[in-house]
């Protein structure tokens, strides 16, 4: 049985209303006991602590989208790993393309991040993808692995347990335009190679390889049947329970099948 994963990516929208209500929404929806699949939410920092609220013990986990590599102190505007622990998060994305290419973060930077928050106990998701003219260029391979080599630099076997890897294409983000499955199963390839090159064949078996990049109800079924799909970070879609509970429900068909 393949155990999946959808997560959702919230990035800057909501506000304290429509994030506790959409978190009570997607909690009344996904049953604890359902262990088939692990649903994830991401809400911008400040609704952090109401979305925990509206989610209880419903199963669905907590992320954040994002977090700073130093201990409490001073660094106006950052947030430690410590505090997103605090709300109840267990998880954190990093890398996300948005913070690589308009905000002009450095797989470095990335990889800071990554290690101080497997350090303090949160799971990561890292997010890896080319740009449009890279793949263009025939460089999806190569940037996949500079992303990857940078971004777990220095990351041990059992640190990299705590890690999902999510591909992005950025040009299939927010974009409407979607890799087709197959495009998105030859990455996916990609990186499970280098994490089998890199850490031994079960950790390259056993990481989850999330797709993200204009996922929606339409098409996350043929999207996660692909055999090193295992699951979907959702952006635009995961604002609406509507929209978001039939990628989960797709999920749970892969994962049951």
């Amino acid at each position: 049985m393949k155990r999946m994963m959808v997560a959702a990516n919230w990035k800057m929208n909501t506000q304290s209303s429509s994030a506790s209500q959409l978190a009570g929404q997607l909690a009344g929806s996904w049953p604890e006991t359902h262990v088939d699949v692990d649903v994830l939410a991401c809400p911008p920092f400040p609704y952090l602590i109401p979305v925990q609220d509206q989610l209880g013990d419903s199963g669905v986990k907590l992320g954040a989208q994002d977090v700073y590599w130093e201990k409490p102190g001073a660094f106006t505007g950052q947030v430690a790993v410590e505090m997103l622990l605090d709300v109840g998060c267990q998880y954190v994305i990093l890398g996300h393309s948005e913070r690589r290419h308009v905000l002009g973060e450095t797989d470095e930077d990335i990889r800071r991040k990554l290690v101080a928050a497997r350090a303090g106990g949160l799971q990561v998701i890292l997010c890896v993808g080319e740009l449009l003219s890279e793949r263009e260029r025939g460089e999806m391979e190569s940037i996949l692995e500079r992303q990857l080599s940078g971004g777990l630099d220095g990351v041990d076997e059992n640190t990299v347990h705590g890690v999902v890897i999510a591909y992005e294409p950025v040009w299939a983000i927010g974009t409407g335009v979607t890799a087709s499955p197959e495009q998105a199963d030859q990455a996916h390839a990609c990186i499970r190679d280098h994490l089998t090159d890199r850490y031994g064949g079960e950790v390259g078996a056993s990481t989850r390889i999330l797709y993200g990049g204009s996922v929606k109800p339409d098409n996350a079924l043929a999207l996660l049947q692909q055999p090193n799909v295992d699951g979907a970070l959702v952006g635009g879609a995961s604002l609406s329970v509507d929209q978001f509970r039939p990628i989960i429900d797709a999920a749970v068909v892969v994962a049951e099948s």
